[in-house]
């Protein structure tokens, strides 16, 4: 279980899940480059459809290989799965999205050519996560997409991640845009990914470790163990919230009730008295937590799990 707050590196904001017009978006994939390169990322990752995208190079922003596929288990289970670091394209037709029809199948392939597998908008799509267990290449899910939240509600998928950790599963997650309409669906969503180096190849080793957090506006600083507990120091929140699994975990909030429970606020905002430092001591026989902030502005980051 990686601690990125413990070793080394750099963080990079990452776009992992935007299309182009080599698939169903509206920008051409220079263009879409230049888009996140100006709006201040890192890093994009271009997932069209069925077909891996490669924008050309350029000095200051990382470029990582990405794509987007849609599968079917046995069952007739639809399941979309955003993939990195792909070394190559599956034969698939590529005018029909939908045509590969074994899940288990693609992920031997993915796993075969290097690539780290992230299950893309699972509320959206109704998946239920027993189908995804165990599926070589497969190591987390997207927790938040924008643009499913921004079309019907439902691109939080939160307890579908929490189902799989209490179930005792390894599952990390990523925030995306999952852009079509660059300056509509775009912004709103991101991953920090702290890499070795600044490269494709740190963030996709950053993504298969779970070396990363997702974020739709708050900042994580650290996440360090502290005499009996954890230490979290973040940009100002009205909430910090220890998860643990089902009826147990932390929280420190501000406001009406300033509620707290297994936490001790460390320090606050200056200015505005949010929550910027709490320490929690978490439940008895807890072996690891997630950590959930939000913001003033209705922002929220998801840690990936930490050992207590």
């Amino acid at each position: 279980m990686t601690n990125p707050f413990q070793t080394d590196g750099t963080w990079l904001r990452c776009a992992l899940h935007a299309h182009t017009t080599r698939s169903d978006g509206e920008l051409q994939p220079e263009a879409l480059v230049d888009h996140y390169e100006r709006a201040g990322w890192d890093a994009l990752a271009v997932t069209d459809h069925w077909t891996i995208t490669h924008p050309p190079a350029r000095d200051g922003m990382v470029l990582v290989p990405g794509i987007e596929l849609t599968c079917r288990t046995t069952a007739g289970v639809w399941v979309d799965v955003l993939v990195y670091g792909l070394d190559r394209e599956l034969d698939v037709e590529p005018e029909s999205y939908d045509s590969y029809p074994d899940l288990p199948d693609a992920m031997e392939f993915v796993a075969a050519h290097g690539g780290v597998a992230y299950i893309a908008h699972p509320y959206w799509t109704g998946v239920p996560m027993d189908v995804v267990v165990g599926l070589p290449a497969v190591v987390g899910i997207e927790v938040y997409n924008a643009g499913c939240q921004i079309e019907c509600g439902r691109g939080l998928s939160s307890v579908h991640w929490d189902g799989l950790l209490d179930a005792g599963h390894s599952c990390f997650a990523v925030a995306c845009d999952d852009t079509h309409y660059a300056g509509f669906d775009s912004g709103y969503a991101w991953t920090m990914a702290h890499v070795a180096e600044p490269t494709a190849d740190g963030v996709v080793a950053a993504l298969r470790s779970g070396a990363c957090y997702a974020s739709t506006g708050p900042r994580f600083d650290t996440i360090e163990p502290a005499p009996g507990g954890l230490l979290v120091r973040c940009s100002p929140c009205r909430s910090v919230t220890l998860c643990t699994g089902p009826e147990d975990g932390g929280r420190a909030m501000v406001g009406r009730l300033a509620f707290r429970h297994r936490a001790r606020i460390v320090d606050r905002d200056p200015s505005t008295g949010l929550i910027t430092a709490v320490a929690f001591a978490p439940p008895p026989g807890a072996a690891a937590a997630r950590i959930e902030l939000a913001d003033a502005d209705g922002g929220t980051a998801w840690s990936n799990p930490v050992a207590l």
